[in-house]
């Protein structure tokens, strides 16, 4: 349906925006295919996201909710996110941000371990869930920024906008959201969606796959 010449679910959007019958829109909204549960409320509120002026106004906006597992907070194919007090990215990683810091702290087993201990818990670590919208003008702005360090580094392809200097505002997801990374994935999602299914079977991971 568009050209398989692209290299991101975002150059799709952009061409389909490019449409005719799509040239009244203001916002775009990009819901990737591997998120099949998600919350339309999730999406008003991406939506309203823009209903704010400059300079104030995002240039992008996309979902984030609490992380609930210490394995997901370690998992690389769960994006996490920081942001500063105004609800705007500080920066997307698919390392655990920000660093639990205390003496001895290592990656892996010890950070674990400090996590679970920690009081709070995991209080203060955010997920992000990879559905994004756009002020149109911008999504097409978006395919010609340069491609920094930091998105090859991370292969997150949203940190192409903070390295440009835009601003990407995080909106609060509605539910718990579930992407399809995984056939575990897939069959947390088939036994939720089957009948009597429970949304809370397994654990899923974060859409993070730009195409």
């Amino acid at each position: 349906m568009t050209s398989p010449d692209h290299e991101t679910g975002t150059d799709r959007v952009a061409e389909a925006a490019a449409l005719p019958e799509a040239a009244r829109s203001d916002v775009v909204v990009n819901i990737q295919g591997d998120q099949p549960l998600l919350d339309p409320d999730a999406l008003d509120g991406l939506v309203a996201a823009f209903d704010v002026g400059p300079p104030g106004a995002p240039d992008m906006a996309t979902l984030f909710e609490p992380l609930r597992s210490i394995e997901d907070l370690i998992d690389p194919n769960v994006a996490k996110v920081i942001a500063d007090g105004g609800g705007n990215a500080i920066y997307f990683s698919r390392a655990p941000i920000p660093f639990y810091r205390q003496p001895g702290a290592g990656m892996r087993r010890e950070f674990e371990t400090l996590i679970a201990s920690r009081r709070g818990g995991l209080q203060g670590y955010w997920k992000h869930v990879g559905v994004y919208a756009f002020r149109r003008d911008f999504l097409f702005e978006f395919g010609r920024l340069p491609r920094g360090p930091l998105e090859a580094s991370e292969g997150l392809e949203q940190l192409r906008a903070l390295e440009s200097g835009r601003r990407i505002r995080l909106v609060p997801s509605a539910g718990v959201s579930i992407s399809v990374e995984t056939p575990e994935d897939l069959e947390r999602v088939e036994a939720i969606m089957s009948p009597g299914g429970r949304e809370d079977a397994g654990r899923g991971r974060d859409g993070t796959d730009e195409a």
